[in-house]
C-alpha cells in the first residue's frame, strides 16, 4: 500500500461501518466510460454532497490491491452486468489536493505534487527504470508501456489550487499546463483506462474554452447522468426517517428543495445524518471562505443583484444565465456569475428548464439571513428579526400592529424593490413574514376558487395553527380585499389543507405611504 497508489479500501470500510446511503450506481456510470474518448470525468458539487465519500468508494471498487467483493456485494453495482469486469482490476493513484494546499503555500506546490507522487509509484515499479529528467507523466507512461498495466486516477477537490490561488499567479500557470500534460495530451489514453476528479467548480474557461476540454462535466447545473447520486432522492430520506424515528415533513422543510437535472427533488445528505444523528433538525451548514467572497460580491449589487437575493427570499426566483461564468472565483464580473457560483456552492438551487434560481430550504435561507446581516442591510435584516412580532400580531388579529409591522418592513428610501403593484408588495410581505416559514408552507398566487390568492401560508404537519389567506392591493382599500377573498372563493380551495381560516386584507396607500389591514375569521368549509 502506497500513500498515492494502491491506497486500498480502508477508506470505503471506515464509511460503511456507519449507515450508508447505496450511491454504488455511480460506479456504473463511470465504468460505462472506460477505455474511451469519455474516460475523462470531473463530478463538481457543492460541500457536504458527498464528493470525498463518492472517490473512496471508486478507489476501493478499482484498486487491484486488496479485495472489495464484501464491501459491494449487498450494494446496486454488484447487481450491474459491468460489477465483474472492472472490479479490482487496476493500479489506482488517489490524490487529495487538499493534502498539499495546507502545506505549501507558494508557486513550488505543482512541482511537489508531481514529485511526491512520482516518488511514491517508483517505489511500486522499481523494476521501470527512472531517466534523470522523468516528470510523474514521463514515468506513468513508461510503466504503461512496459508491464501493459492502465492506470485510474482519481483526484479528489481538484479546484483546492484554484480556489488558494488567484489566475495568472505562477502557481495557477503551472497548475493548468500539468493538469494538460497529465490528460490533455494523446500520452493520456495510453496511461489511464479513466480519470474522475471531484471538487467544487467545474474546470477553469480560458476565454470561451475549457483548459482541458477532453473532460465530461458533471455539475450542479449540468449533472447529467449522475444527477441521482448528487445527493439524497425523497425517498431515501423517507426510508431513513421511518427507521431513525424521525419527522420527515421536518427533514424536508429543512433540507431538501434541490433540483439537479432530472431529479425533482434533492436533500443535502450530511445535514440529513446530522440531523438523524442528533435527532434534531437544525442548520449543520458548513459556511465556506469561498461564501465569503461572493458575499462581498452581493454587496457591490451587481446589475441590481440585491433586489434578487432578497426576492429570493421571499420565496421567489430569478433567471440566471450561468453559461458564461468562467468557473473562477477571482473572475467574478457579473450579477449571472455570482448567482451561478452560489448554485455550485449549495445556496442556490437551478432549475434547469426554466433558467431560474431559488433558496432551496430553511436551513440555506439560514445561511442567506446571516450573509445579509454581514452586508448590513439594515431595513432587510429589521424586517427579518421582526417578522415574529409580526406572524404573532397576525395570529392575535391585531390589525393595527400587523400594519405597523408590514410598515416596518417596507422603506421606501432604500430602493430594495420597485414598490407600485400589488406583486412588488406580495415580495415585502413574504419577507415580513419569514419567521412564519418555521410553521407554514407560503405559497405565493396559489391557484384558489375563482382565482389566485396573493398570499397563502398553510399549516405544516403537526402545526395547531390557523391557515391564512392575504389579499393585497395597491392604493385601493383593506375592506375591498376581504371582499375580493370571499368574491373568488378562496376559502373553498384551502380549507382542503386545513380547518380554521383566517383572512387578512392589506392595502397600501401610495399617498401617505402607510399600510392599513383588516381581518377576519372564518371557517374553512364555506
Amino acid at each position: 500500500m502506497g500513500i498515492f497508489i494502491n491506497v486500498g479500501n480502508e477508506g470505503f470500510q471506515r464509511i460503511r461501518r456507519r449507515e450508508y446511503i447505496d450511491k454504488s450506481g455511480l460506479i456504473a456510470v463511470v465504468n460505462d466510460t472506460l477505455f474511451s474518448e469519455w474516460c475523462y470525468s470531473c463530478v463538481t458539487r457543492c460541500r457536504r454532497f458527498g464528493k470525498s465519500m463518492a472517490a473512496k468508494m471508486l478507489c476501493a471498487y478499482y484498486d487491484h490491491s486488496c479485495d472489495s467483493r464484501s464491501l459491494f456485494a449487498d450494494l446496486e453495482i454488484a447487481r450491474h452486468p459491468s460489477f465483474e469486469e472492472h472490479l479490482n482490476k487496476y493500479p489506482v493513484i488517489y490524490l487529495d489536493i487538499t493534502t498539499f494546499v495546507t502545506q505549501y503555500h507558494d508557486d513550488s506546490i505543482v512541482e511537489h505534487i508531481d514529485a511526491e507522487i512520482l516518488r511514491d509509484i517508483r517505489e511500486t515499479y522499481p523494476d521501470v527504470p527512472l531517466r534523470d529528467d522523468d516528470n510523474l507523466m514521463d514515468f506513468l507512461l513508461r510503466v504503461a508501456t512496459t508491464t501493459g498495466e492502465r492506470f485510474i486516477f482519481i483526484i479528489d477537490e481538484w479546484d483546492a489550487i484554484c480556489r488558494e490561488f488567484q489566475t495568472g499567479t505562477s502557481a495557477m500557470d503551472r497548475y493548468v499546463n500539468w493538469m494538460r500534460r497529465m490528460f490533455k495530451s494523446i500520452d493520456g489514453t495510453r496511461v489511464f483506462a479513466g480519470v474522475y476528479l471531484t471538487g467544487i467548480l467545474p474546470i477553469k474557461k480560458y476565454k470561451t474554452e475549457s483548459a482541458m476540454n477532453n473532460f465530461t462535466e458533471y455539475s450542479m447545473v449540468t449533472p447529467r447522468r449522475m444527477a441521482r447520486y448528487f445527493g439524497f432522492t425523497k425517498d431515501e430520506v423517507r426510508t431513513l426517517a421511518e427507521r431513525h424515528g424521525m419527522d420527515f415533513d421536518e427533514l424536508e422543510k429543512w433540507y431538501d428543495g434541490y433540483q439537479i437535472g432530472s431529479e425533482p427533488s434533492m436533500f443535502n445528505p450530511n445535514s440529513v445524518m446530522q440531523a438523524i444523528d442528533n435527532q434534531w433538525c437544525d442548520s449543520y451548514w458548513a459556511t465556506t471562505g469561498a461564501f465569503d467572497a461572493v458575499a462581498n460580491y452581493i454587496q457591490m449589487n451587481y446589475e441590481g443583484l440585491k433586489d434578487d437575493i432578497i426576492q429570493m427570499l421571499a420565496g421567489g426566483r430569478c433567471q440566471v444565465d450561468s453559461t458564461g461564468f468562467q468557473n473562477d472565483m477571482s473572475a467574478v464580473r457579473s450579477r449571472d456569475d455570482v448567482l451561478t457560483v452560489l448554485i455550485h456552492l449549495g445556496y442556490l438551487s437551478y432549475d434547469r428548464r426554466e433558467k431560474e434560481c431559488y433558496i432551496p430550504n430553511r436551513e440555506v435561507a439560514g445561511e442567506m439571513v446571516n450573509a445579509v446581516k454581514r452586508n448590513n442591510w439594515a431595513p432587510v435584516v429589521d424586517a427579518l428579526e421582526q417578522s415574529k412580532d409580526l406572524l404573532r400580531a397576525t395570529l392575535d388579529g391585531d390589525c393595527e400592529a400587523v400594519a405597523r409591522g408590514v410598515d416596518a418592513a417596507h422603506d421606501e428610501n432604500t430602493s430594495i424593490l420597485s414598490y407600485n403593484n400589488e406583486n412588488s408588495l406580495a415580495c415585502v410581505l413574504s419577507i415580513a413574514y419569514f419567521y412564519a416559514r418555521n410553521d407554514y408552507v407560503i405559497h405565493r398566487e396559489l391557484a384558489s376558487g375563482k382565482g389566485f390568492a396573493d398570499l397563502v401560508l398553510i399549516p405544516r404537519k403537526n402545526v395547531a395553527s390557523p391557515a391564512i389567506v392575504l389579499e393585497l392591493k395597491y392604493n385601493k382599500d383593506a375592506d375591498g380585499a376581504i371582499a375580493q377573498i370571499h368574491r373568488k372563493q378562496y376559502p373553498a380551495k384551502v380549507a382542503q389543507y386545513t380547518g380554521n381560516l383566517l383572512l387578512v386584507g392589506i392595502n397600501y396607500d401610495r399617498q401617505t405611504k402607510t399600510h392599513e389591514c383588516q381581518m377576519e375569521w372564518m371557517k374553512g368549509e364555506e
